[in-house]
């Protein structure tokens, strides 16, 4: 919501309603280009977040995929060695 720069009825009265009301409208515009070039900032360093957030999203779960199939492998060995031990044990 943008701000409104307002200067007090002094103000005018010492330098005149237009000469204070250029100065007016020229704050108004330097604030509003300040909010503009900070509003398109923001909007880039999210989107390199966003892409390095995707990014690692994607290395985990290829991690996360290793990580699964080296633990079935192992659980499967630990399963088949205690069924032959309970087998050879009989």
């Amino acid at each position: 919501m943008p701000v409104t720069a307002r200067l007090s009825r002094r103000f005018y009265e010492t330098f005149g309603d237009e000469i204070v009301n250029e100065l007016v409208e020229l704050l108004n515009q330097v604030d509003s280009t300040y909010r503009s070039e900070l509003r398109e900032q923001n909007e880039l360093s999210f989107g390199r977040f966003d892409s390095k957030l995707d990014q690692r999203m994607a290395e985990l779960s290829t991690e996360l995929h290793s990580m699964k199939a080296e633990l079935i492998k192992w659980m499967f060995l630990f399963w088949a060695g205690t069924a032959l031990g309970g087998l050879l044990l009989r």
